[in-house]
């Protein structure tokens, strides 16, 4: 493959451990909040420990996480004998280790990629995908999610799943905390905190979650040319997210945290429409399809 098609993988990595380091500083500052407020200094610290331990997680076991989540299985080789050729042929077109190849028993057809390297990386395919899709257009889904090993997004896009999810689930705790204990403060200053703190609680989550979508949308519109270029056929690919979207549904074990690591929303939710609101698509874990059809049948693939 081109080299120009991996210039972006450097600034993956940067930006994996600016987004480390945000989520870093984030959870020091619910930490600081929660000892102000509970006036025990040694919450801060706890926060501290757990910050870095969460990171050190994130990086190491996330992949393991995502696995567990999705409930997908390793693909056996003889009963899967055509979906490991395949991968195994693009993996060398591509110049890439083969990556382990999952099945999900689900059958709204996806697919997704995870690991944080290209020796450690995986790939994962609902049986819905293989029954939907033929060969040349499998192929184009294929070449999507080594596209995302070959780019370094999985590492970027695995991470997110465990902070963001940490972090949900601290504001959640803290906002409770915050509300049933909010007697114990009753001066100017410590109400002013309060409000602060309050809004910084509510706001996290919302932050996050915002980063999470904004870091998908973008990784796809990247994955899905990476991938044209490895198979040198943009339509095979633009058919296939064609045939994802008119025949999704909600997977049965679909989840917000994973959800920005599949080609397609797990949720089942149609993005056909030509026309989506500002509002409306700054909360889509995926580009509509129309952007991402139309950005590839206008590729050149010499």
């Amino acid at each position: 493959m081109s080299a120009n098609l991996y210039k972006n993988q450097e600034s993956n990595v940067f930006k994996t451990w600016v987004l480390m380091g945000l989520f870093f500083v984030l959870i020091i500052m619910l930490g600081w909040y929660a000892s102000w407020f509970y006036q025990d200094s040694s919450i801060l610290y706890i926060a501290v420990f757990i910050s870095i331990f969460m990171n050190i997680f994130s990086y190491w076991f996330s992949d393991k996480v995502v696995i567990k989540i999705t409930g997908a299985k390793l693909a056996d080789e003889k009963q899967y004998r055509e979906l490991h050729d395949l991968v195994e042929n693009l993996a060398i077109t591509a110049g890439l280790p083969k990556p382990k190849v999952y099945v999900i028993q689900d059958e709204a057809p996806n697919a997704f990629a995870t690991g944080r390297n290209k020796n450690h990386a995986a790939v994962a395919f609902t049986t819905g995908i293989l029954k939907t899709l033929n060969r040349t257009e499998l192929e184009g889904v294929v070449a999507h999610e080594l596209a995302h090993i070959g780019n370094k997004d999985i590492l970027l896009q695995t991470v997110v799943v465990v902070l963001v999810g940490f972090v949900t689930l601290l504001g959640d705790f803290l906002l409770r905390s915050t509300h049933s204990n909010s007697d114990n403060r009753d001066s100017r200053f410590a109400t002013i905190l309060l409000v602060a703190g309050i809004i910084l609680v509510i706001l996290s989550p919302i932050i996050a979650t915002l980063i999470q979508l904004a870091i998908s949308r973008k990784r796809e519109f990247l994955a899905d040319a990476t991938g044209a270029m490895l198979t040198r056929y943009p339509e095979g690919l633009a058919v296939a997210l064609e045939k994802i979207e008119r025949h999704s549904g909600k997977m049965e074990r679909a989840n917000h945290a994973t959800a920005h690591l599949f080609i397609s929303d797990p949720y089942g939710e149609k993005t056909t429409m030509k026309k989506i609101n500002f509002f409306h698509k700054i909360f889509l874990t995926h580009p509509p399809v129309y952007e991402r059809t139309s950005a590839l049948r206008g590729l050149s693939i010499k």
